[in-house]
């Protein structure tokens, strides 16, 4: 049996319990009855009636969960003391590039191939195309002998490789002031040489030296002629003196001094000496207005 407090005011209870809910109404002149009413049904009575069945809505049934893969034996860890089968393969092995090796060496095999075909065709125009014939021009001092050797122009030698720089010791000789080889096909070179001659005689030292306008030193010059001599004491000055000899080659310069203190010069015509060699190269047409005389120039005039 329940016991069930009844709310107040209540509406009516359909069915069979309907008579049992019913209460007489209160007196007013008595007094409230607090305590609530109690009634007595079964369990039967708490079922609803057939007639006043709620319908249900309608529930989804839920979706079945996917059952997780049993692990493997590669994903279990092992445990302490268990026995496993070292021969079963945990990790697919990975298949090795055979193709792009293979490719590979084609590749160094076609290279080398190649460079063997061009060091070949290499070897065969050296003795396909040698050197035969060699004419040499401009040449005085120097024999022709001299300047091929020098050129390193000689038969036999590959005529395609034949290049500057087996003309070096030519263009270093001190006789050789320019030079130019020509290669002409199939097997001949050409050798023009322009040498330097001599132009004054050079007292350094107690000895007398052949050298060149550019004051090059030429060795075992024949001399010709009257040639100006160059002599002086100090610092080297050379190469004003070839200035001033230049300057005055009208005037048949014979000699040319030089000191620390100014430069001397000696023609046919007189004698000019100055301090400064601009100032002697201006004025040095002053010889003409005084023949046979010695002529010193200053900077001021």
């Amino acid at each position: 049996m329940f016991r069930r407090p009844v709310k107040p005011k209540r509406p009516p209870v359909p069915g069979p319990l309907a008579g049992q809910l019913q209460q007489e109404s209160p007196d007013p002149a008595a007094p409230a009855d607090l305590t609530p009413p109690t009634f007595d049904f079964s369990q039967a009575d708490l079922e609803p009636h057939a007639g006043t069945k709620e319908p249900q809505s309608p529930v989804a049934a839920p979706e079945p969960r996917p059952e997780a893969a049993p692990p493997t034996d590669a994903e279990t860890p092992a445990e302490p003391g268990a026995w496993r089968d070292e021969a079963a393969p945990t990790v697919a092995p990975t298949p090795r590039p055979h193709r792009r090796v293979t490719a590979r060496w084609k590749t160094r095999l076609l290279t080398a191939l190649g460079l063997l075909g061009v060091a070949g065709a290499l070897a065969a125009s050296w003795f396909l195309l040698p050197v035969r014939s060699v004419t040499v021009a401009g040449n005085q001092h120097l024999s022709q002998v001299q300047v091929q050797q020098l050129a390193g122009a000689e038969p036999g030698f590959g005529w395609l490789y034949y290049g500057a720089w087996r003309a070096q010791k030519l263009a270093q000789d001190p006789w050789v002031a320019s030079a130019t080889v020509t290669r002409r096909f199939p097997d001949t070179l050409e050798i023009q040489v322009r040498e330097r001659q001599p132009y004054a005689l050079w007292e350094m030292g107690g000895e007398r030296r052949v050298v060149a306008a550019d004051g090059t030193v030429l060795p075992e010059a024949q001399v010709q002629g009257n040639l100006p001599v160059l002599r002086g004491w100090g610092p080297d000055r050379l190469r004003d003196s070839l200035a001033i000899a230049e300057a005055l080659r009208g005037y048949n310069v014979k000699s040319v001094a030089y000191t620390p203190t100014g430069i001397t010069a000696e023609t046919e015509r007189g004698t000019a000496w100055s301090g400064d060699l601009e100032s002697l190269l201006k004025y040095a047409g002053a010889l003409t207005q005084f023949p046979g005389q010695q002529i010193h120039i200053y900077p001021w005039g």
